[in-house]
């Protein structure tokens, strides 16, 4: 099976690698550009936007055209209007992305998009047909119920991969990890599914091609667009791949308990209006605050990712409950300790 998905892996590599060079050049010429302002933006220098296309386009280039000569995509539970529900929603993010680079857009006009490529996405059919019960056995769900979870489930893993992005390389890198992860489990004899195992590398190859100049320090940044389709993709992959949303659950676990926290924080300082107030509050800001690197921020994030991801390739449907508990525990005590040592620093 690894030999029949690495040239399709390999193709979305290069796809993505080249494109991201040329989107570059574009970006830069047309203005699209990232500049620093001394507060939330403390890069260097100005840094092109619309990464994320070059991502897109690679995956979309390379699902076309094995849609166009095989059935390597479609020979399970997945279907070609499944592809193009999905495909139309990422475009979706991207034009409403490039917009809100350039208009610099308020938080409620910034949710258009992710809103409609959601809906997109779940008028093509993609949906959780049941969910596992902890307890034992399994819950069916109705249509309406699967619509729900699969809409919420989406706008998590959107925002939480959009928030997460302020560090050079960490949205892509905690991206790459959650693709990594759905391939595995889709390539394992319990939960064979060749078409999802095949997406999956996709997404792994354009996400690598991209993260080798997204890598700190960067010198493109994925852009509104490219950080919500990042956390689409791999929302899409957990609902195709029969569901599995407790495995990206544990990889996405951190930046997805980051933005609860973060919300409530704001919350109880601004009222509720101040939920989608920007500042430097997130996990991977207070870390920076306290003297880590990019790159630093960038392995644990990933460590972290890859632990709690891998563990759920073994363990049993309650045992992942539990890891679950314990991830969140986990942030929450590094959230509350870094809170304690801000106080301390500023009182």
């Amino acid at each position: 099976m690894l030999t029949a998905i690495l040239p399709w892996a390999l193709l979305a590599f290069a796809l993505s690698f080249i494109g991201t060079k040329v989107v570059m050049v574009l970006a830069t010429k047309w203005g699209f550009l990232d500049r620093p302002d001394g507060e939330r933006k403390q890069h260097a220098r100005p840094v092109p936007l619309l990464g994320g296309v070059a991502i897109f386009l690679a995956v979309g280039i390379s699902v076309v055209l094995i849609l166009m000569n095989s059935d390597a995509l479609t020979g399970g539970e997945v279907t070609a209007r499944h592809y193009v529900g999905f495909l139309l929603g990422g475009l979706v993010l991207m034009i409403g992305g490039a917009l809100d680079d350039r208009y610099k857009f308020p938080p409620g006009l910034s949710m258009i998009s992710p809103v409609l490529a959601i809906l997109i996405a779940i008028g093509s059919g993609i949906q959780v047909d049941k969910i596992t019960n902890p307890l034992g056995g399994a819950i069916e769900l109705s249509h309406a119920a699967s619509n729900i979870i699969v809409f919420v489930w989406l706008m998590g893993s959107i925002y939480a991969m959009k928030l997460l992005d302020g560090v050079d390389g960490l949205t892509t890198s905690v991206g790459s990890v959650g693709a990594f992860m759905v391939m595995l489990l889709a390539l394992t004899t319990a939960y064979f599914q060749p078409d999802v195992a095949l997406l999956s590398a996709i997404a792994l190859g354009a996400l690598l091609g991209f993260l080798i100049w997204n890598a700190p320090p960067a010198r493109i940044f994925l852009g509104e667009g490219g950080s919500t389709f990042v956390g689409y993709l791999i929302g899409i992959l957990a609902v195709i791949s029969g569901g599995k949303l407790a495995l990206a659950a544990l990889v996405l676990g951190v930046p997805m308990l980051d933005v609860a926290i973060v919300a409530v924080g704001r919350m109880r300082k601004h009222g509720l209006a101040g939920m989608v107030k920007g500042d430097r509050t997130h996990l991977h800001h207070r870390l920076s605050e306290r003297g880590w690197n990019a790159r630093n921020i960038v392995l644990a994030y990933t460590s972290v990712a890859l632990a709690f991801g891998g563990s759920a390739l073994f363990l049993q449907s309650k045992q992942k409950v539990i890891a679950i508990i314990l991830l969140a525990v986990f942030v929450c005590l590094v959230a509350a300790y870094l809170v304690r040592r801000e106080s301390k620093k500023y009182a």
